[in-house]
Order: structure tokens, then C-alpha cells, then sequence
């Protein structure tokens, strides 16, 4: 990364990652979510400054950690923190169909794609516990592989025609937990951004429903613009 930056993750059971306690900020209101948000921050801070400069740590491990701070070409805030919390999974929509773990194992196949998905099945812990004989346990770690692309419905990036009949959802699409966690990533969301705009462009263009389209019409529009649905 430039100006010798690091893309710091997490890793073993205590880390970055401030387990469960993001779990009510999909219903939050604004000011509870900036709430959250600071909680956040505050846990991250005092992780780093813990590994930098508190005592108890060893010698070795603060003389390391020490000599990196926040970045100073990037945010807007003057301490160099982001204002912006990572969210990897909100509220998703649930549609006519809902993508899972079955479709990236390829159990049950899809068809009607509207592009393809092949990271891993990952999610972070999702809260901490203390379990029956007393000792602190994590939960929800999952890196399951996926062993080749698989597809993604166009009926999980439409809403019931019940609810709405000119939505397109790329990005919270119908999908289940485990699921999601392959279809995050970022050149996925470009492949059904862009599956979408079709989608949209070819509805307006008919005057109906983004339900009612001809699926082999707009299967011959996106290979013909280059998606690989299969």
C-alpha cells in the first residue's frame, strides 16, 4: 500500500474485532448508531494504545506497535480515524428466492444468473460468550471454501412483486448469512451493479415490472455485454 501503510485485519480469539457489539445497529436511529459508532472507535483506540504502551505488555511487542500510527493522507478527522464504521452485512432483503450455503456449494444450482460469485464462505465471530465450565468462548468464525464460481439468481436481486415492482438490490440482496459471506466481495457487487443497471434500463425501456422481463432476453443483453453467467 502506499506511503508504507497496512491493511490491518484481525486475528486469533481478541483482536480488532469488537465481537457482538454491532449487533443492534441495523435498527438503530442515528444518534444511537454515532453512538455505536464511538464505542467502536474507543475499543480500537485502546487496543492499539494497550499494545503500544501499557506496561504489562512485553518490551518487544511495544517497541513494535509503537512506531505505527494513523494515516495522515487519508479522513477527514484531525486524529487520522475514520468517521465511517465498516459494515460488511446490514439488513438484506428477502425475495422470491434466497441464495445459501446450498447455491455456493452448488447443491442446487440456479437458472436464472445474473452473475457469479467464488470467495469463500467467511464471517467474523459474531459474539462471545461465557460457556458452562466458565471459560470465554467465541462463536461464528466461518471460512468455508467454495470449490468453483457459482451463480447468483436474478430473483434474489428483486423484491416480491407484492412489495415493489421497480427495485433492484445488488448489494443487500436475498441472500442467507452464511451465503453473503461469498458474495460480498467487491467485484461481485461491480458484476450485479452493473447486471442491475440492465436490469433497470430494459424495464423502463418495456414499461413493466423488473418481475415481469423476459429472463432469455435479458440472459442474451448481459452476455452481450460481457457477463460470465456460467
Amino acid at each position: 500500500m502506499p506511503n508504507r501503510k497496512t491493511d490491518t485485519n484481525n486475528q486469533k480469539g481478541f483482536s480488532t474485532d469488537f465481537i457482538g457489539q454491532n449487533w443492534d445497529y441495523p435498527e438503530a436511529s442515528y444518534e444511537e448508531r454515532e453512538r455505536i459508532v464511538d464505542h467502536h472507535r474507543q475499543y480500537q483506540q485502546g487496543l492499539m494504545w494497550t499494545l503500544a504502551y501499557h506496561p504489562r505488555i512485553p518490551k518487544k511487542v511495544r517497541d513494535k506497535v509503537s512506531v505505527w500510527g494513523t494515516c495522515k493522507d487519508e479522513y477527514e478527522r484531525e486524529d487520522g480515524w475514520q468517521n465511517q464504521l465498516y459494515i460488511r452485512e446490514a439488513r438484506r432483503m428477502i425475495s422470491d428466492y434466497v441464495m445459501t450455503q446450498k447455491n455456493c456449494e452448488r447443491i442446487e444450482v440456479v437458472n436464472d444468473p445474473i452473475g457469479m460469485a467464488a470467495y469463500g464462505m467467511d464471517s467474523h465471530n459474531v459474539r462471545r460468550y461465557v460457556n458452562d465450565l466458565g471459560f470465554v468462548e467465541n462463536e461464528g468464525n466461518v471460512e468455508a471454501y467454495v470449490e468453483k464460481p457459482f451463480p447468483i439468481s436474478y430473483r434474489s436481486i428483486i423484491p416480491k412483486k407484492s412489495e415493489c415492482e421497480n427495485l433492484v438490490v445488488p448489494v443487500c440482496l436475498s441472500a442467507s448469512h452464511i451465503a453473503f459471506g461469498s458474495i460480498r466481495m467487491e467485484p461481485v457487487f461491480m458484476v450485479l451493479g452493473q447486471s442491475s443497471a440492465i436490469i433497470a434500463n430494459l424495464a423502463i425501456e418495456k414499461d413493466i415490472a423488473v418481475q415481469d422481463l423476459n429472463y432469455n432476453k435479458l440472459k442474451s443483453v448481459l452476455i452481450d455485454k460481457g457477463q460470465i453467467l456460467e
